[in-house]
């Protein structure tokens, strides 16, 4: 079975194709992307209409690039698999139109797949896949969450964001410092030559009991910091984004260990784009070590949206026998999907 993935939720237009067999985890057999980074960083973030715009002139020549790297053709394709949300209205609807108009076309079915679910099931595609069940750390974009993970759709939410999510802290900061977009990987950079103790940043719900996560407090600090330091603010912006890096780091290695002794598990899979960040891997394999806990990622290529993840989130819930592609040609998108409520009854289309 040959899945062909599309993903274009946000500001990366992605395609791949993953092979599945009967037995054994799929195969991916190509992918490409394209960032729109250049294009949204004269406005100093994503805007949602040209990055729709940019999906539409992208994802074509991308499909047609993977499947000559694969050494196929569109009529070796038997699923199209394409991000159904979350993520920004008119960029998913770009994906899901052309994926469902190819599907149309070929007389193939179609699948939706969540893009955090995407996300969560990225580590299988690399070099040591991990095995279920274990505890996830979905820090992706705007999502911050922890999860119990059983099988292919079978997620158990332990605690998430109540405001700010750690990218979002980690951009929101950097661009306080007046770091370039996207801030986040700037803000790490940056960090390497800082002192992390050189200011006294809050770590939000760190001793709240339970598993939830709030970053908006520790945006505020940074910009209480910053404004304090006025004219001396350049001089020690490394210092500043170390700190508030310890800070982000401090409060998801808390809370992944706390939530690891709770569920008892012995694995964890950190995914999303943070979870690129070195700092933050560092300190979670040496924690994780002492304790006896295998960690896995995925490839670091493959932490920010990429259509390997859809791809490989569709073959493997078609893979477990969760979820049927369709030939109904007719669809939607979520831009707000939790996903905690994957397989929860929806209405029928077409």
């Amino acid at each position: 079975m040959l899945v062909l993935g599309i993903e274009s939720s946000c500001d990366e237009t992605g395609v791949a194709l993953v092979e599945a067999g009967e037995g054994g985890l799929p195969r991916l057999a190509a992918h490409a992307l394209h960032s729109q980074i250049a294009m949204h960083q004269a406005y100093g973030g994503v805007v949602p209409e040209l990055a729709s715009r940019d999906h539409i002139r992208r994802v074509l020549p991308l499909a047609q690039a993977v499947l000559d790297e694969a050494g196929r053709g569109l009529a070796d394709v038997d699923v199209v698999a394409y991000t159904r949300g979350p993520g920004l209205a008119g960029a998913l609807l770009v994906g899901a139109g052309v994926a469902c108009a190819l599907a149309a076309a070929l007389g193939k079915p179609v699948l939706g797949v969540h893009h955090l679910e995407g996300h969560l099931l990225s580590p299988f595609l690399s070099a040591d896949p991990p095995e279920f069940p274990f505890v996830a750390l979905l820090v992706s974009g705007g999502h911050t969450q922890l999860m119990r993970v059983d099988d292919v759709g079978r997620y158990d939410l332990l605690g998430e964001t109540i405001d700010d999510a750690a990218g979002e802290a980690f951009d929101k900061s950097a661009k306080l410092m007046g770091l370039p977009y996207p801030g986040g990987p700037w803000l790490a950079k940056l960090a390497e030559s800082g002192d992390p103790a050189a200011f006294k940043l809050p770590r939000p719900l760190l001793h709240s009991g339970d598993l939830d996560f709030s970053f908006a407090g520790l945006k505020t600090a940074v910009l209480t910091q910053a404004r304090k330091l006025g004219g001396e603010l350049e001089a020690r912006k490394a210092d500043l984004a170390a700190s508030t890096q310890a800070a982000i780091v401090d409060v998801l290695l808390k809370k992944s260990l706390r939530a690891i002794e709770e569920s008892g598990l012995k694995r964890l899979v950190v995914a999303g784009g943070v979870g690129a960040n070195q700092a933050l891997r560092t300190q979670l394999n040496a924690a994780c070590a002492q304790r006896g806990v295998r960690v896995h990622y995925p490839e670091l290529h493959l932490c920010t949206d990429n259509g390997a993840m859809i791809a490989m989130a569709g073959a493997m819930r078609l893979q477990a026998g969760v979820q049927e592609a369709t030939e109904r040609y007719a669809f939607d998108v979520k831009p707000r999907w939790p996903l905690a409520s994957l397989g929860e009854p929806e209405p029928q289309f077409g």
